[in-house]
């Protein structure tokens, strides 16, 4: 019993003793605890005010680099002004050079216009071209003669476009010379700004479908010659077709004629001739008509030499018509013969059929039968 006593004594000692040591364990752990975390803190501390230290240091690098930035950009744009105002000023100073120039070269064209320019040449070998004299316009006759006319004048003088300009505003007269209140004064030197003012006012291509009209609605009227005729046709043509080829004009002047002559055997006549343009037509026209009046005179003179009975009078002028007559006869059967035969191929508007063209056709048509 007591030996129990003793042991159950010796282990409450033992754990007393126990958790007097946990105790001073448990101690010992949260000094080291508060040891450790204190530290812990401690270098935080130290790391936010080198991290503080660091950031205060960037931002006053920032701060430099920019006032840096802004002496470099202000640094930069006084230069360029500089720069700028150097240019200026030799912008200025060449532009007076220039100017200077202009009024030198200006005032001597001046002084060589006033004087004549003579060349030292041997003058059996040189020539005068004459100066023709200019025109005047002054709105009541044809805008196209008149520019027609005053291009040929202006070639044989000799002038530029800004001598033609200078006359060609000296040369209007009465409602043309307004046309120049309407171009404003530095343009009164610019020859096309003058000739498109007066081609506005003046110019007849808006009548062009007028022409074209008239054109084909011309006939002969009683008493007109042919040569009229074909003069005004051909008038007509260079205003109603002025834009065609050449080749073209020609062709469709000599249809036209030949639809506008009068009488209708010479029309029929001639239509049959074919001719190529309007020279030949008038030309195979004008002679079929002597024909027929050589043989009216031959008809009335033979009639009068069987009325009266007078066989062996003649006229030596008849005579020499008839051989005359004949000669151009056998000329133009001649040069019939030598024309290239037509493509058989080609069709006839009129009748649709092939181997002739329209001029050419036979065809009454229920007009002309009625």
């Amino acid at each position: 019993m007591a030996e129990n006593a003793d042991l159950l004594a010796l282990l409450a000692e033992m754990k007393k003793s126990m958790e007097k040591g946990q105790e001073e364990m448990r101690k010992g752990q949260e000094e080291m605890k508060n040891e450790i975390q204190s530290h812990v803190e401690s270098k935080v501390g130290e790391i936010k005010d080198h991290v503080n230290s660091c950031i205060e240091k960037i931002e006053e690098d920032v701060q430099s680099v920019k006032r840096e930035i802004g002496e470099v950009k202000g640094e930069v744009e006084r230069k360029i002004e500089e720069v700028e105002n150097k240019v200026q000023g030799k912008i200025e100073e060449v532009k007076e050079k220039v100017q200077v120039k202009i009024g030198d070269l200006e005032k001597r064209l001046s002084e060589l216009a006033d004087r004549p320019i003579t060349f030292p040449v041997n003058t059996d070998l040189t020539y005068s071209r004459p100066t023709v004299k200019s025109l005047t316009f002054d709105g009541q006759t044809s805008w196209t003669v008149f520019k027609t006319q005053f291009d040929v004048v202006s070639s044989a003088n000799g002038w530029n476009n800004r001598v033609k300009a200078s006359q060609l505003v000296a040369s209007l007269r009465g409602s043309a010379a307004e046309v120049l209140q309407g171009i404003s004064s530095d343009k009164l030197t610019d020859l096309t700004t003058i000739e498109n003012a007066l081609e506005a006012r003046f110019g007849d291509s808006h009548l062009t479908q007028f022409y074209r009209t008239e054109f084909k609605t011309r006939r002969q009227k009683p008493g007109e010659s042919l040569q009229v005729l074909a003069a005004d046709v051909e008038r007509l043509m260079s205003l109603a077709y002025a834009e065609c080829p050449q080749d073209v004009r020609d062709s469709l002047a000599a249809q036209y004629f030949v639809d506008a002559i009068r009488d209708e055997d010479t029309q029929h006549a001639t239509r049959l001739m074919d001719a190529k343009d309007l020279k030949s037509a008038l030309a195979y026209s004008m002679k079929y008509e002597a024909a027929k009046t050589v043989s009216k005179t031959s008809r009335n003179v033979r009639w009068r030499e069987v009325d009266h009975g007078t066989g062996k009078e003649k006229d030596e002028k008849f005579d020499c018509l008839l051989k005359t007559l004949e000669k151009l006869l056998n000329s133009h059967v001649a040069g019939k013969k030598n024309t290239p035969r037509r493509n058989p191929n080609v069709t006839c508007w009129k009748c649709n059929k092939k181997g002739h063209v329209q001029r050419e056709c036979q065809t009454i048509s229920p007009n002309q039968e009625n």
